[in-house]
């Protein structure tokens, strides 16, 4: 039996910052090959064994919710789509108390199947990876031929009322830096609110290369060319720096991790689909929530060692410094 409750106080760092937001992984594998993320016959998959189970995911978030704070948990992956029963576990998180806002981060296939029933379970919003609009650079960019299965998700995430739907680009120079407006004219178009992110050194094959970042100046400068836009800011701790589309009722954001860091205001937390807690993308060490909860740990040692953690949370990525150390883990194995 869980041990009773502690009284919840802020998930606090050593420099103030009150962590609210988890971002949760189900699973490191992924249907996609996307040249800036794995190479293409794809990575060694982390055995099923050794992934949380939907009892270990859901006390986490319960412990989480509780004890720490936590009000907004996004599932991640790998592409989160591929874990079996996942209205199953989205219904049994949003039935929580406190419940979580629950959302999720896909790479869009598969979504036209889950998208009514995942809304039906709780899930309130999500984010779709698209990074083109042309099926011969999708296939190119994804080493698959799907971009008309992401389109149709879209269409379906939208039916089923999970708003607002945000389409995710990575812009990487020489390969989809030329469409920026057109993305942006297709989520005006449709109703959905597009989001460009600076490409990070997460990587698995180790070949990010700062001179192919697209920068969120240079991004700007190419919406510009097409639409005016009026700059709203920062809601609250969230990445993305927003402008309104004037004349329009749409919104677009840029996530400039590297340009313009946001470490100062981070409310965010990880735990990778093997139960590692991670305070921070680029963090080098995890610690290990797994083996607690399989060792027999009560609530209060699990919420001790998270509590842990992030009081060693350091200041900021450091990107830009000579000492910046790459996680040893790439993007699709630590969760978005």
């Amino acid at each position: 039996m869980p041990s009773a409750p502690s009284v919840r106080s802020p998930l606090l760092d050593r420099f103030g910052r009150v962590h609210t937001d988890l971002r949760l992984s189900l699973t490191d594998r992924c249907n996609l090959r996307c040249a800036y993320c794995m190479p293409a016959e794809g990575l060694d998959w982390l055995p099923r064994t050794e992934l949380l189970t939907d009892d270990e995911v859901v006390r986490l978030v319960r412990i989480g919710t509780m004890r720490l704070g936590i009000t907004e948990v996004r599932l991640t992956g790998g592409e989160p789509l591929l874990r079996r029963g996942l209205p199953g576990l989205v219904a049994r998180l949003s039935a929580l108390t406190p419940a979580p806002e629950l959302s999720l981060t896909t790479n869009g296939i598969g979504l036209a199947r889950c998208a009514t029933a995942l809304r039906e379970a709780g899930l309130s919003r999500l984010n779709v990876s698209l990074d083109t609009l042309r099926p011969e650079r999708f296939a190119e960019i994804t080493r698959r031929d799907r971009l008309a299965d992401v389109l149709e998700g879209l269409r379906a995430a939208r039916a089923a009322g999970l708003a607002p739907v945000k389409v995710n680009a990575v812009p990487v120079r020489g390969v989809n830096d030329d469409e920026i407006p057109d993305l942006v004219a297709f989520a005006v178009e449709h109703g959905y609110r597009m989001r460009f992110i600076e490409s990070m050194p997460l990587d698995a094959q180790g070949a990010w290369d700062r001179d192919r970042m697209v920068t969120a100046e240079e991004i700007l400068d190419r919406i510009g060319e097409r639409f005016a836009l009026t700059p709203i800011g920062r809601e609250g701790n969230a990445p993305a720096e927003e402008w309104w589309i004037e004349g329009t009722d749409s919104v677009v954001g840029v996530i400039a991790s590297v340009t313009r860091p946001f470490c100062g205001t981070c409310d965010r937390v990880r735990i990778t689909a093997d139960g590692q807690l991670r305070n921070c993308l680029f963090a080098t060490e995890e610690s290990d929530l797994r083996g607690l909860l399989r060792g027999g740990a009560d609530d209060a040692a699990i919420e001790a060692a998270w509590r842990a953690s992030m009081a060693g949370k350091g200041p900021g990525h450091a990107i830009d410094s000579a000492g910046f150390r790459r996680p040893a883990r790439p993007m699709s194995a630590i969760g978005g």
